[in-house]
């Protein structure tokens, strides 16, 4: 099977990228991963200001997944620029990088954009509308308001003519009307989805698993969550659209193509295996072959 996808002008080798905040800006796994052989990979997200995190422990499995609460850790805008775009520029030549992007206000994104738009290394913006860990300050993530997903997504697209992939919330009751709404503000892709919001406590005391309290459900349990996402925004827009959440092998990522993904992207299998990305690839194309399907856009709805 032909796993080569042209979309936002360019084309990925394969559809298969790894998710923001699972493989850092790719330095982090360059020993044992070979990057180049992905279709492309997703920055953690990238605020104005360095932030620490959140305490530990920060993250913890249960029977279907992983819980996170990592608290958007990251270097910041200045030694993003300094540090990790430059290295990324001069590593990775055939993957496509989007770098995401966070902030507490709809003003840090318009900030992180300008601040990056100039830089070498990546293709494009992964606006993070919907993580928890940076909602509109005691409010709810930004992809739950409708107005702050038209202001954040139209500033952006007024300070860059990068590709621009909103990332929204699984738990949005109108998941199809924020599609819309993203799309009309200047979104060139949506990434679906985030997280879920969840929590585990111990059976003996009571207390959370987590030094921060809840976190996000990510792993095989957010599979149906995704897919349904993506097949409900498939019928609002003919925008490339990128699963994510549970693509642990190439059945996997095969449906997320039947509901209408262009794209996929891997999150927690990566813990597990951090060659779990490449180990797709080869799988897709291997599927594809017993299946007698042509071409990874053949399987497209």
């Amino acid at each position: 099977m032909r796993l080569e996808t042209s979309a936002f002008g360019t084309t990925f080798q394969n559809p298969v990228l790894l998710a923001a905040g699972t493989c850092g800006f790719g330095m982090e796994l360059e020993e044992v991963v070979d990057l180049d052989a992905l279709g492309g990979f997703v920055t953690k997200s990238v605020t104005v200001e360095p932030r620490a995190g959140n305490p530990s422990p920060r993250v913890t499995e249960f029977s279907a997944g992983m819980l996170n609460s990592v608290g958007l850790a990251n270097p910041g805008l200045d030694r993003t620029r300094t540090d990790k775009l430059p290295w990324i520029a001069r590593n990775v030549k055939h993957a496509r990088v989007f770098v995401s992007v966070a902030g507490h206000t709809v003003e840090e994104f318009f900030r992180l954009v300008e601040g990056m738009d100039g830089d070498d290394g990546f293709v494009g913006f992964e606006l993070n509308l919907s993580c928890p860990n940076d909602a509109n300050r005691g409010g709810p993530p930004f992809a739950l308001d409708p107005e702050a997903v038209s202001a954040i997504v139209s500033g952006c697209r007024s300070r860059t003519d990068r590709p621009l992939l909103a990332k929204l919330a699984p738990n949005d009751l109108d998941l199809g009307g924020t599609v819309v709404r993203a799309v009309e503000a200047g979104a060139d892709g949506l990434s679906l989805v985030n997280t879920l919001p969840g929590l585990l406590l111990s059976a003996d005391t009571g207390a959370t698993e987590l030094g921060a309290g809840q976190g996000g459900v990510s792993g095989p349990a957010m599979r149906p969550a995704g897919l349904r996402a993506v097949r409900e925004a498939s019928a609002v827009t003919d925008r490339p659209l990128l699963g994510v959440g549970g693509v642990l092998g190439p059945a996997d990522a095969v449906a997320y193509a039947r509901a209408g993904a262009q794209l996929v992207q891997m999150g927690t299998a990566t813990f597990a295996s951090p060659r779990a990305g490449t180990t797709l690839a080869i799988g897709l194309a291997r599927w594809g072959v017993r299946h007698g399907v042509a071409a990874w856009d053949d399987l497209r709805r």
